[in-house]
């Protein structure tokens, strides 16, 4: 049976996967930015190889996250709907949708 504090728990986690899935995402655009740059001004190869580095493990991290968003959501899910069916009115029922409509929407936002 969902609790209020399972659904808090799986709420916030839901919450700080799509904050680090951005964040991920951000860092990708300025570690490529950067390695472009040292690219056009010529910098060292061991300093660019470096950074190239620095890169990819950026980007791996990308498809991480969004495999441990689509789990935190797919458990949310489920906990939000035990839930609902025993407490209808509980406020942590609107927040948990909202978060779940911010993870589906970056889902969508990819398909587009």
């Amino acid at each position: 049976m969902a609790t209020v504090r399972n659904l808090k728990i799986k709420t916030q986690t839901c919450k700080r996967v799509i904050k680090e899935l951005h964040y991920y995402e951000k860092e990708v655009e300025a570690e490529a930015t950067k390695t472009a740059k040292m690219k056009d001004s010529g910098a060292d190869p061991y300093d660019l190889k470096q950074q190239e580095n620095v890169l990819a493990e950026s980007r791996m991290m990308v498809p991480d996250c969004r495999k441990r968003l689509e789990t935190a959501l797919a458990d949310l899910k489920g906990t939000l709907a035990e839930f609902e069916e025993s407490n209808e009115d509980a406020p942590e029922i609107v927040e948990a949708k909202e978060i779940i409509a911010q993870g589906d929407s970056v889902f969508q936002a990819d398909e587009v």
